[in-house]
């Protein structure tokens, strides 16, 4: 049988090059069913071309505005080149209520001090520094925030620190502004009436010679965002766990972030109550994107100085959370200057959505603590 198949089939093709003038040359053969099934293969890749550029056309512009390298918010191309400044925000109850934080971009918070409860203290990032009207109380600086500053080519705002400050001091990378600003009589000890009030900051940075534009230092934009009309989706990701509240193991102060559903960002209380802006209407401070990371510690003295061990290059431990969702990551970070990454579980660098990001430093002894559900 498979003789007389064969013979059938050589019959065929002889009939088929007579009426259709075959000459017997390769290039001459009509297609066989293989070349046909890749010129309609190369036909697909087409398709899904003409796709992808439409994605890329959703995304709008808007006349004299461009996307802030910290948020992906609109904001004004004036800003384009202005240099972040990160201020220092005591977080004392004595000192609250904050005024300003909710202008921040991104807010650091970590343990400032292994002494007093672990006390922690914010470091708040702030593009448009020029609507600043009062910020604060501003307070000392640790030689961690000049190891995180830098990755913005941000100018560090702050009222002095412990002489372990000293040797960041003389890296030509940091630029800060220390003590002389504005005290505003509010009842409370001298140490937590000083604030950054409306015009301080341009006068005080022409003062120092610091250019207000990024100079040769600037590592470039620090994060990558999502399209607004695609935002990220945590819930297929790999590891994704429902997270609508964060509970961080920061004893003193109790900090916690719910999630809001509505505004689709996680609202900020601390001591029990909700972290509100006198300065802005009372807003609750509110973000879209939460990075945490798992990151050891030195104690200095036994006044509790210390400092973050941040410049780890072989990964540690964290979570993204955004939406409702969470994820874990690991985190990594060569240089003071180098952009701390955090990468998912495949290795790919991690894309925020457009809003405010929290970013929380947990000491590896109290991590266990940490809670997400």
């Amino acid at each position: 049988m498979k003789k007389k198949t064969l013979l059938l089939m050589l019959s065929a093709a002889l009939a088929g090059c007579l009426l259709g003038g075959c000459s017997g040359k390769e290039e001459d053969v009509a297609p066989t069913v293989t070349d046909i099934s890749e010129s309609e293969d190369e036909g697909e890749p087409e398709e899904e071309l003409e796709e992808e550029p439409e994605e890329v056309v959703e995304e709008e512009t808007r006349e004299g505005m461009y996307r802030s390298e910290l948020t992906n918010e609109w904001i004004d191309e004036a800003l384009q080149n202005q240099r972040p400044i990160a201020v220092m925000v005591d977080n004392e109850k004595t000192a609250l209520l904050h005024y300003g934080l909710t202008q921040a971009d991104i807010v650091y918070e970590m343990m400032n001090s292994t002494a007093n409860g672990e006390i922690t203290r914010f470091m708040a990032i702030v593009k448009d520094w020029n609507n600043i009207t009062q910020f604060g109380s501003i307070r000392s600086v640790r030689p961690t925030n000049f190891m995180i500053a830098p990755e913005y080519n941000a100018v560090v705002v702050h009222d002095g620190g412990p002489f372990y400050i000293d040797p960041y001091l003389k890296n030509p990378w940091v630029d800060h502004l220390s003590g002389g600003f504005a005290r505003i009589t509010n009842g409370k000890p001298r140490e937590f009436t000083e604030y950054v009030t409306t015009g301080e900051i341009a006068k005080r940075m022409e003062a120092a010679g610091y250019s207000t534009e990024y100079n040769d230092y600037y590592p470039g934009p620090h994060w990558q965002f999502a399209s607004e009309s695609k935002p990220v989706d945590l819930s297929t990701a790999s590891g994704s766990i429902d997270c609508t509240l964060v509970d961080l193991p920061f004893d003193h102060n109790g900090s916690q972030l719910d999630y809001d559903a509505d505004s689709n960002t996680y609202l900020y209380s601390e001591y029990n109550m909700k972290h509100t802006d006198p300065a802005n209407g009372d807003k609750q401070l509110a973000f879209t994107n939460i990075l945490i990371a798992n990151a050891t510690h030195t104690q200095y003295d036994s006044n509790g100085y210390m400092q973050f061990n941040i410049l780890e290059q072989n990964g540690r431990s964290g979570y993204y959370i955004t939406g409702g969702k969470a994820i874990p990551v690991t985190w990594s970070k060569g240089h003071d200057m180098d952009p701390m990454r955090f990468y998912d579980a495949e290795g790919n660098l991690i894309t925020l959505n457009t809003g405010k990001t929290y970013i929380a430093l947990v000491s590896d002894s109290r991590w266990d603590e940490l809670v997400l559900e």
